[in-house]
């Protein structure tokens, strides 16, 4: 049986707990490797190699690190191919969307190659009287990343890219349902290193675990900055619990989409969108769109009619099957959790007009497939539909009129991610949908750079002398400088900020 281990300090370390969890093909349903869930212990191997590797790679200049992640975007599409296979073996998806769970996140690790630019500080002249200030950014130290079974490229990738480039290193704990791609990830980083000249042992190291790994991040002095994508419930648990540990944390939870039918709507356009946003990748996804809301009876009725047509011609097949629209959901418990909520729809009163549960695929009758399910007349009140169901199932909820429709989408209890699809004609909006402004996904951040989490903003100030220096230029002055630190010191406290060598020196101010 293929074992999976950590990677720590850019080699394979098996783990020593005695606990393991099952790697599924969900094609055929048979245990396809293990994987050893990891120990505290486990956890500070890696953080001690991240310790001992993240000043080296720091001290690197932005331009040569920008040069590793151009090679380690070079290597990702080198190995597109054998990446997507691995990736579907494992988590079920067909080729084509492992293929664009991968470029999704190659595009990070490409905005990532311009780390020299976004490293830049910022300066401002006269912020008051004879006053300048300035910012640096620099990086945390040791960030780490929590990801979920749905994308194990492109989410590890949206994590771990921009956190490296600025000079972390980074701890990654992916999802033990499909664990390999993480790991994967990590040895090509390793030879995007070795093939300019660096050793970047333990600026990436992948811990694989559960719950117990999970706590042991959280709560580990070293690590500054956690991100997170799962569940909401999870999601919130993570944050509290980062917190109060000091860490910096992103902690992003389930959504529950809506994308709303207008009169005016080009239908067959509209069902052509819906249909890959329900039921593409299995429903996998938080971008999925499970909840379709026509205005107007005329309108749900027509667009139910096209869409029971739409659904009879999807196929559903395993992850090689080039012809498949979806492949099987990620393992059995996974299957059995949306064949649940499809009954709790059918008892709380939903018409469940189309019944994909007893979907068995010729061939692979143990593959962990369901068949796409649609409802209609799904009402607000309904558990089923106020909870993220994460499978190939869409619920149509009728409204009377669009402002209607739109405090449906607002007022879901799982809030929305915003999402665009076609209109009929320019100018006239055919399908809408909420923007994400404070009703998007679940989202709670502990104050970072602007846009980058995993960097602190240091703010330094100088006092300017009131007469031009030699040729023209204001010197500048600083605490300890002619006699004028007092003075300095006053005015930074004036304006809340602190003085270059205490931002340096002591405790940076975070912005």
């Amino acid at each position: 049986m293929r074992q999976i281990h950590h990677f720590i300090d850019g080699a394979a370390a098996a783990s020593a707990s005695g606990r393991q969890g099952d790697v599924f093909n969900p094609n055929t349903g048979e245990v396809q490797a293990r994987v050893g869930l990891g120990t505290p212990g486990e956890l500070e191997l890696a953080v001690q190699s991240a310790l001992r590797a993240q000043p080296a790679w720091a001290a690197v200049n932005p331009q040569r690190r920008a040069r590793v992640m151009f090679e380690f975007k070079r290597l990702l599409e080198a190995n597109m191919q054998s990446l997507a296979e691995l990736l579907s073996s494992e988590h079920g998806k067909v080729i084509a969307d492992s293929k664009g769970d991968i470029q999704r996140g190659l595009e990070v690790i490409e905005f990532a190659c311009g780390v020299p630019h976004l490293l830049k500080g910022e300066y401002t002249e006269g912020a008051g009287p004879g006053i300048d200030v300035y910012s640096m950014r620099q990086p945390l130290g040791i960030a780490a990343g929590i990801t979920p079974f749905n994308f194990p490229a492109m989410i590890p990738m949206w994590m771990s890219g921009v956190a490296i480039a600025v000079g972390n290193a980074f701890i990654l704990k992916p999802s033990e349902r499909d664990p390999s791609v993480p790991v994967r990830l990590a040895e090509l980083f390793m030879q995007a290193g070795a093939e300019l000249g660096l050793d970047l042992k333990g600026v990436l190291n992948v811990v694989q675990g559960d719950k117990v790994m999970v706590d042991a991040i959280l709560d580990h002095p070293e690590i500054a900055a956690v991100s997170f994508v799962g569940s909401s419930d999870i999601a919130h648990y993570v944050y509290s619990r980062g917190a109060a540990a000091g860490k910096r944390v992103q902690a992003m939870g389930g959504a529950k989409n809506h994308g709303i039918v207008l009169p005016d709507a080009d239908l067959d356009q509209v069902v052509r969108d819906i249909s890959g946003a329900a039921f593409g990748s299995a429903g996998e996804r938080c971008m999925a769109l499970p909840v379709v809301v026509p205005v107007g009876e005329r309108t749900a009725e027509a667009l139910r009619e096209k869409l029971v047509a739409e659904i009879a011609t999807l196929k559903v097949g395993v992850s090689t099957d080039e012809g498949a629209h979806y492949g099987p959901v990620v393992n059995a418990a996974h299957r059995k959790k949306v064949a649940d909520y499809i009954q709790m729809g059918v008892d709380e009163g939903a018409e469940l007009v189309v019944d994909g549960r007893d979907f068995r695929l010729q061939g692979f009758e143990q593959g962990f497939f369901i068949g796409p399910s649609f409802f209609d007349r799904v009402t607000p009140g309904m558990k089923s539909y106020q909870d993220e169901i994460f499978g190939p199932v869409l619920q149509m909820v009728r409204a009377e009129s669009f402002e209607a429709a739109l405090r449906l989408a607002v007022a879901a209890r799982l809030r929305q991610r915003h999402g665009h699809l076609h209109p009929q004609r320019p100018g006239r909006p055919g399908v809408r949908f909420p923007r994400e402004r404070r009703h998007g996904r679940h989202q709670r951040a502990h104050p970072g750079a602007p846009g980058l989490p995993h960097l602190r903003r240091l703010e330094a100030v100088g006092l300017r002398r009131r007469q031009p220096a030699r040729h023209g230029r204001r010197a500048v002055l600083h605490q300890g400088q002619d006699g004028d630190g007092p003075l300095a010191r006053r005015r930074c406290r004036g304006l809340g900020l602190h003085h270059p060598d205490h931002a340096l020196s002591g405790p940076a101010r975070a912005a």
